[in-house]
Parts: structure tokens; C-alpha cells; sequence
């Protein structure tokens, strides 16, 4: 007879009891046998080639791509999280199909990674002949009664029990909880199963049985159970692996890389299904004569075949993963229980979670009603009446019309830095050079004359660079600070914000001073033509482009706006005719307590530790300045309540202002993976999880896009007082806006402009960016004046 040889190499036996022809030497039988055994040995780059294909049907499975068929199946299991070490409580386990003809019950205590372990205890329940092959109900019924007899043998309560469900059968599964039977396997043959819910089969088994409360929180199978109930003394564990009578690895995988979920953000574990790789015969190279006939006499030809070939072959073909494999003790009992314990950490955090976060979710009522309350304080400060808007007139009368020409400087203070720059207006359009000084704390925060000396300074050095040294041009000086105008070069300043508290300013005239400062400088000469706020500029810059721009806008550091109002309902100031400017400084918006009902605890905190309590409130809900803290405020809150970072309290989260503006925009960027999100989070010092990372997220998503929305319903009052004071049934108009939480931010400009079309709905807005609001704008009102003042002599 024939037999097979290395490579499928016949050779011939000869009758029984006769020499045989060609019978090898003891030489031969050893080169025989290395020749057998070559066929085993995989190279490099073999191995490399299957690492390649199977990453390729992965990525295939995982995009949702049907055709070809990928070679594994990548199925999500729903398990979001790993364990993090702080899950405690009791847990019950219902396996089924682990052990064939059987089921097993466990009750499994975690006690934490420093709490004392506890050996879990355990029942096993033979499944009588009959039930295997009889009806489903028969069965789950079963598995209710064996729950029962062995709760009842210990001293456990009735109510608030909950289990995690071993099902080793195929299954596709739809959620955490929702399993659905694709085919009994093992001897099962149980009617009215397959395609049913087991998950569902087993809570009404439960519920007829009657006798205790049991939740059923999950359904796991072995791969995640083994994932997730591995030691956490070396560190988290992220991939589960069995190889045993079979094999397959799961893993956590970026949940916006899986189709069928439609997920952005966060984590899944897959399920790789990996036993029938190659069957699209991707180890074609590697498939020896001994494979192929082992699997031509299996049940199933044709596939399962990598279970065959799996070789430890980690650090040769991925160098730079530092991998661990750790034994699981008891992946079917301890890690269907950790995954329990998981999903219940998880929902108790999700709870806390948007406890905290539930009053940053505006409803439409809360927004009209503070627009209704806006409008209130509009019409009482610009009639005179106490009000938390001061309703400043800034006495900027007409917006610019093109024609402006010629040579002017600004000035444009409103931080710890500030610019110079020479603004040149003509025909081509507008040219500007400018260069940035810083003011040192203890400037921003020693006498006045010590501050505008500094300035005047700096003015100097800048006129001597351009070649401007002894002439005389007009300056707009743009000072960002609440003052009360009494004319377009005079402007008494109200009181600091933005950390300044230089002495002997409030209550005085900052031009008078700005040319006090001149004066003691020599042979210096400026003429300084106006005192424009920065929210001023930004209208006047986007003005000059767009003759329908009346509101200007600013979302930075700080918040205010100014819009063009009818002079006839501006009390202070005389005429019935024509506009003026208003500067509403909206900063300070209820800071006579009208914003209470949408203040939070976090704001309180906020409000309190800032320079100047009890002011400033609708800035401190809106302002990049104070969002960050808003989030550390929360996310302390949250950490204290074991929500965040293990329970355990973070040096670097007591640190004021670590959250700046440019976090939060960068945080909350769509292009960013949870990966990277994490990235940003770490590089601040805060060691998380990407579970972690999800919700400080989440927390910057809230108090971002409430911050939006607050500025979105004052921007919709702004409008539709124009609209109204006009008379007009539909109001065309633009809003020029600057400050780097509105430009920076991927999502703020989106949201106010979503508020601003859902409370105005009868006003047509249209945002413009600012490029320089603040220096060319200043310039702006310079040329204006010069303009009207021209045509006045004229």
C-alpha cells in the first residue's frame, strides 16, 4: 500500500512477512525524518506575511466590507472597559456550554486589587439528557432552578442580585445584554432558541421562577472572560487569548474603527474569532501535507485551521510592543464576574456622571428665559434705570463707509500683552505692521503712572523701528476694560478684570492718563483721536468689509458685546436722530443675582477663588478664561466621588488654570482618536484611563457647549432688539467676532450660531471672523472720526 511521505512523497511497503524493497538505512530514516520535520519550521518572513494577512482581514471584518468575505469575524462583544482595580461586591456567574453536558453556578467577591481575596465558590449541575435535547424553556428554567438551590445554601438576600452570563455558544451579539443564538454546538439541541435572545430566555426563567431578584448584567464568552480576569498586579490587560482544544483572542479596540457600531468615541472589546483564519488560504505557504490531511479528516474541512499553526512568535514580529502573558486562573468564573463588576462600576459612574453634568444641558425654555432676561437689562441700562448691563454709549456713530484713507496707530491693550501697530488705509486695501510688548506682573499690578509709562515706552520703541520717530499720527487706543465713555477720547475706566490692578485708574479718564504719560515723555509726539473697546474694533474691522455688520463679538479670554442702537433710546446722551454704538460690557450680565437659577455649584467655587467675587458671572460661565476652571472644578468633584482616577486624589488637579483655552479646543477635536485624547490629558500630568479620558471629555463637551449657548441667547437678544427697534419683520444683519475660544474651539462658533437661529428666528445672521479687530478697528474709529470731522468743517 501507498503511504504518505514528506512533501506527499510516495513510498512502497511490501507484502506482509517479505523483506522490503527500498527499506531505509538508519541514515536514511533520519534524513527522513528532518526532511518531515522542515516542513514545520515558518521563516521570518513567512510569518511576517501571515502577521500581514491577518492584520488585513481584521481591518477588512472590522470597516463592515462583505465582500470578500473576511477570514475572521471581529465581532463587538459590548464590553467598553477594562478593569481599572477598585471593583468590589458580590457577583453571581451562570456558565453554559463551558463544560459540555454541565452548568456551573459561582458566587464571586472582588475585593479590590488591595483587598483581601476570596476563592469564589462554586456549584455544578448536571443537564439531564432530555433538557439538552428538549424544549428552550425546559432548559433556562433549569438553569433558574439550579440559581436558586444553590442561592438558597447561602446567606445571601433575595433582592438586588447581579449575575454575569457565560453562553459558549455562536452568537451574535447586539449589546452588553443582548445575545442572540446563531446554533446550538457541544450535544444542545434545545427547540425554540436559535435566534431568540438567551439573555432574554434566561431573565423570564428567572422571573418565573419567583424566588429571587437577579439582574442579568452581561453575557461574555470565554476569550473576554479570560481578558478580563487576569491578575492586575503587572498592569491593565488588554488582549485575552485561549489556546486550548480550540483557540481565539479578543482584545480592546478603538470603537470609532467598527462599523457596525456607528460609535466616535471610546473603547470596544472584539472578539477576532480568529480559529477560521485561513481558511481563504492565507498560511497557503505554510500548510504541510500533515495539515491537510488532519484537516480533510476533521468535521470541518476546510476550517479552523490556524488553531493548528499558532506560534508564540509576539516578540519577533511586533519588537516594539512590550508584551506580558499572564495565566488566567479562572477566566470563565472570575472574568465573567469582572465584567459584571465592570458594566455595574461603569453604570454607577455614568449616573454620578450626568447627575453632575445634568444642569450644563440647557433647555430651549432656560435659554428664552434668559434672553427675555437680557432684554429686560438692555432696556433698563440704556434708559438709566440699576441694571447688571451698563449699556455704555462709546460715542462711535457711523460704521466705516470705504473711504477711509491714510496713516493712523493704534494701541490695543487688553492682557498681560499688548500690540503697537501702524494701520495704512488706501485704495488696495489695508496694510498694517505691529509688533507685540509684554506688560510684567508687577506692572499690570504696581501704580498707573507706572503702567502708561510702560506703554508710552513702548509706543516710543516701535515709532523709532518704523521710521515714525517725530511725527504726529492720529491713535486709536483700544483698552479693553470696562469704562463709561464721555466722548470718543474720553473714557473713565469702571474697574480692572483680566488680572490687572494697577492703582489711581478706576474712576479716572485713561486718555487723560495715556497723555499724562506722553507729556513726561519728551519730544514724543501723539495724538490720540479715540478710545475704542476691543468688542468696538471687532465690529469696525468686519464693518469695513460688510456694510450690514452692526453687532461685534468677543469669545476669548474674556466676553462682551456692542451692537448699533437707536440714539433715541439712549438716555444719556442727547439727539433723536441717527445710531450709537452701545457697549453692552454683557460680562457683567447677573451679576445682580438674575443668573442664579442657571449657576451651578462649580461656578460658585469658580466665582469665589477668582480676583473678583460676585462679578463678572455671565463672563466666568462663558469665558476661556474660566471654562478650564469650570472642568477642574467638576472633575475634583468627581475624582472625590471615586468617579475618575481610581478615587485617588491627583497633585496636579489642584494646580489653578491648568485647563487653558487652548485645551479645551484641543480636547474636543473630532479628528482626535481616544488615544490621543489621552495623550493631551497625560502630557498635563493626570495618569488615566481611557475610560477616564472619555469623561473628562465629556465634562469639557458640557461646559463648553453651555458656554455657547449662553452666548448664542445673548447674541439672538442683540438682534432681535435691533430688528424690533426698526420695526422690521425680518432683520439682515452681521455679527464680526473675535477671541480664540470662538475661532480655536471646533465646535463653539457652530453652537451660537444654532442658539442664535432657534431664539431669532426672524433675524438672518451672519457671523464674520475679525482678522484684527482690535488693532485695525481701533485705526477704523481713528479714520471714522477724521472722516466726520473732515465733513463737519467742510
Amino acid at each position: 500500500m501507498d503511504t504518505i511521505g514528506p512533501r506527499g512523497l510516495q513510498q512502497r511497503e511490501g507484502a506482509l512477512g517479505c523483506p522490503q524493497e527500498g527499506l531505509p538505512s538508519p541514515s536514511e530514516s533520519s534524513e527522513l525524518v528532518q526532511e518531515c520535520l522542515q516542513q514545520f519550521k515558518v521563516t521570518e518572513a513567512q510569518l511576517r506575511q501571515i502577521q500581514a494577512s491577518l492584520l488585513g482581514s481584521m481591518e477588512q471584518a472590522l470597516s463592515g466590507k462583505a465582500s470578500p468575505a473576511p477570514a475572521v469575524r471581529m465581532l463587538p462583544t459590548y464590553v467598553g472597559s477594562i478593569p481599572h482595580g477598585t471593583e468590589q461586591g458580590d457577583f453571581l456567574v451562570l456558565e453554559l456550554g463551558a463544560s459540555g453536558a454541565s452548568l456551573r453556578v459561582l458566587w464571586v467577591t472582588l475585593m479590590g486589587v488591595e483587598g483581601h481575596k476570596t476563592e469564589p465558590r462554586s456549584q455544578e449541575f448536571v443537564i439531564p439528557q432530555e433538557v439538552m435535547l428538549g424544549p428552550g424553556q425546559q432548559l433556562f428554567d433549569f438553569a433558574a432552578r439550579c440559581l436558586s438551590e444553590f442561592l438558597d445554601a447561602l446567606p445571601v438576600g433575595k433582592q438586588g442580585l447581579q449575575l454575569g452570563f457565560s453562553f459558549s455558544f455562536p452568537c451574535h451579539q447586539t449589546g452588553l445584554d443582548k445575545s442572540t443564538l446563531i446554533s446550538w454546538t457541544k450535544g444542545f439541541k434545545c427547540s425554540g432558541v436559535e435566534g431568540q435572545d438567551v439573555v432574554q430566555l434566561l431573565r423570564d426563567a428567572i422571573q418565573r421562577q419567583g424566588t429571587y431578584s437577579i439582574d442579568v448584567v452581561a453575557v461574555v464568552n470565554d476569550t473576554v472572560g479570560t481578558m478580563m480576569g487576569c491578575d492586575l498586579g503587572v498592569g491593565p490587560c488588554e488582549v485575552g487569548l485561549v489556546v486550548d482544544t480550540g483557540t481565539n483572542a479578543c482584545y480592546m479596540e478603538e470603537a470609532r474603527h467598527v462599523a457596525v457600531l456607528g460609535e466616535d468615541r471610546g473603547r470596544v472589546c472584539i472578539s477576532v474569532e480568529w480559529g477560521s483564519f485561513s481558511d481563504d488560504e492565507a498560511l497557503g505557504p505554510v500548510w504541510t501535507i500533515f495539515d491537510r490531511t488532519l484537516d480533510q479528516e476533521s468535521l470541518n474541512p476546510g476550517a479552523q485551521r490556524f488553531l493548528a499553526i499558532l506560534q508564540e512568535t509576539v516578540m519577533l514580529l511586533a519588537p516594539e510592543c512590550d508584551v506580558s502573558f499572564i495565566p488566567s486562573v479562572d477566566g470563565g468564573g472570575q472574568g465573567v464576574a469582572m465584567v459584571t463588576a465592570v458594566a455595574a462600576r461603569l453604570a454607577a459612574h455614568r449616573r454620578l456622571l450626568e447627575e453632575t453634568l445634568a444642569p450644563f444641558w440647557l433647555t430651549r425654555e432656560q435659554l428664552v428665559a434668559l434672553q427675555r432676561q437680557m432684554r429686560e437689562a438692555m432696556a433698563k441700562g440704556l434708559q438709566g434705570k440699576p441694571s447688571s448691563l451698563r449699556m455704555l454709549p462709546t460715542y462711535v456713530r457711523a460704521i466705516p463707509d470705504g473711504s477711509e484713507r491714510g496713516d493712523f496707530l493704534a494701541l490695543d491693550l487688553g492682557g498681560t500683552n499688548f500690540r503697537v501697530l501702524l494701520v495704512r488705509l488706501a485704495s488696495g486695501g489695508v496694510q498694517i505692521t505691529n509688533q507685540i510688548y509684554s506688560i510684567p506682573e508687577y506692572v499690570a499690578q504696581g501704580s498707573g503712572e507706572q503702567l502708561f509709562d510702560h506703554i508710552v515706552d513702548c509706543i516710543v520703541d516701535f515709532q523709532q523701528k518704523q521710521g515714525l520717530s517725530g511725527h504726529s499720527l492720529p491713535l486709536g487706543f483700544t483698552f479693553s476694560f470696562p469704562c463709561r465713555q464721555l466722548g470718543l477720547d474720553q473714557g473713565i475706566l469702571l474697574n480692572w478684570t483680566k488680572g490687572f490692578s494697577a492703582s489711581d485708574c478706576e474712576g479716572q479718564d485713561v486718555v487723560y492718563l495715556l497723555r499724562e504719560a506722553i507729556k513726561r515723555r519728551q519730544a514724543v509726539k501723539l495724538n490720540v483721536v479715540a478710545i475704542v473697546n476691543d468688542t468696538v474694533g471687532t465690529m469696525m474691522s468686519c464693518g469695513y468689509e460688510n456694510p450690514h455688520c452692526e453687532v461685534g463679538l468677543i469669545v476669548g479670554t474674556g466676553t462682551n458685546a456692542c451692537y448699533m442702537e437707536e440714539l433715541r433710546n439712549v438716555a444719556s446722551v442727547p439727539g433723536d436722530s441717527g445710531h450709537m454704538c452701545i457697549n453692552m460690557e454683557w460680562g457683567a450680565f447677573g451679576d445682580d443675582g438674575s443668573l442664579g437659577m442657571l449657576s451651578t455649584y462649580f461656578d460658585e467655587r469658580v466665582d469665589q477663588a477668582s480676583i473678583n467675587p460676585g462679578r463678572q458671572r455671565f463672563e466666568k460661565m462663558i469665558s476661556g478664561m474660566y471654562l478650564g476652571e469650570i472642568v477642574r472644578h467638576i472633575l475634583l468633584h468627581l475624582t472625590s466621588r471615586g468617579v475618575l482616577f481610581r478615587g485617588q486624589q491627583i497633585q496636579c488637579l489642584q494646580t489653578r488654570d491648568i485647563f487653558k483655552t487652548k485645551f479645551l479646543s484641543q480636547i474636543e477635536s473630532d479628528s482626535l482618536a481616544l488615544r490621543q485624547v489621552r495623550a493631551i490629558l497625560e502630557d498635563l500630568g493626570l495618569p488615566l484611563t481611557s475610560d477616564d479620558a472619555l469623561m473628562v471629555l465629556e465634562v469639557c463637551q458640557a461646559v463648553s457647549r453651555r458656554a455657547a449657548q449662553l452666548c448664542g441667547a445673548g447674541v439672538a437678544a442683540v438682534v432681535e432688539k435691533i430688528r424690533e427697534n426698526r420695526g422690521l419683520e425680518k432683520l439682515t444683519v452681521s455679527v464680526g467676532v473675535d477671541g480664540t475660544l470662538y475661532k480655536l474651539h471646533p465646535h463653539f462658533s457652530r453652537l451660537v450660531e444654532e442658539t442664535v437661529q432657534e431664539l431669532a428666528p426672524c433675524c438672518e445672521v451672519t457671523f464674520l471672523q475679525s482678522k484684527d479687530g482690535s488693532g485695525k478697528g481701533a485705526a477704523l474709529v481713528t479714520a471714522v472720526a477724521c472722516r466726520l470731522a473732515q465733513m463737519t468743517r467742510v
